[in-house]
Formats: C-alpha cells, sequence, structure tokens
C-alpha cells in the first residue's frame, strides 16, 4: 500500500511540473511574439508631424517616437524638397489599434533603423506645383 501511495505522490508532482513549465513555456513565446519586429522596406517621408512608410503592399502610419525623429534627420540629408520620400529599411512593431492622430488602419513603431537612401528618380514620378 505504501508503495502505491508513494508512486501516486511521484506521479502528482511530475505531473504538477509539467503543468507549470508549460505555462511558463507559453509565457516565453508570448513575450517573444510581442517583442518581435518585422523587417520593412520602403518610402518614408515625416511632413508637418505626420510620418507615413509605404511598402509594396501596405502603407503604414508611423507612429512619431525618438526612433522615428533619428530616422527623418537621416531622411533629410537625401531630400531636396520637404515632402520628398526616401527609401528605408526598418525593424518595426506593427499593430492595429486605434490612434487619435494617425488614421491608417496598419500602425508601426521603428524599433531599429537598416538603412536609410535616396529614392532612385525613375520611382520618384512625383508631380509638383509651383515654381519651377
Amino acid at each position: 500500500m505504501k508503495k502505491v501511495l508513494f508512486i501516486a505522490l511521484i506521479l502528482t508532482v511530475i505531473y504538477s511540473c509539467k503543468n507549470e513549465t508549460k505555462s511558463k513555456d507559453a509565457q516565453l513565446i508570448e513575450a517573444e511574439v510581442t517583442e518581435e519586429a518585422t523587417l520593412l522596406k520602403g518610402n518614408f517621408v515625416y511632413y508637418d508631424g505626420a510620418a507615413v512608410l509605404q511598402t509594396a503592399n501596405e502603407i503604414y502610419g508611423v507612429l512619431v517616437t525618438e526612433k522615428m525623429q533619428e530616422l527623418n534627420k537621416k531622411a533629410e540629408t537625401f531630400k531636396t524638397e520637404p515632402t520628398d520620400m526616401v527609401q528605408v529599411e526598418i525593424k518595426g512593431k506593427i499593430t492595429n489599434q486605434k490612434n487619435d492622430k494617425i488614421l491608417w488602419e496598419n500602425k508601426v513603431e521603428i524599433v531599429e533603423i537598416l538603412s536609410v537612401k535616396p529614392v532612385s528618380k525613375e520611382e520618384n514620378n512625383v508631380v509638383k506645383l509651383g515654381k519651377e
């Protein structure tokens, strides 16, 4: 009888440890997903307090943060007009949460700036109005 109780006790402890490990693993995976950054390549513009990133498939409103300000400073060196776009490669956190200032459905918070370069003249087909 003691052996049966001892085996039952050991099985209970092992089963409890497995459940605890699973919940800790689930928490770790959840933390990685929330902190995961997505690689995005596209054209970036910041003008009059609004920032936009246009990729080949999507348009993102860019959250105004210190990293976005840093990206804008790097982009300024390639611009001739305040509304000019620059090609960027960033890592960012994508969200669909509502924001009072950014009305785009998809928003991105810049986590890391990988590269900034001017848009090629062939891609820069913007019609400019005014003096020329």
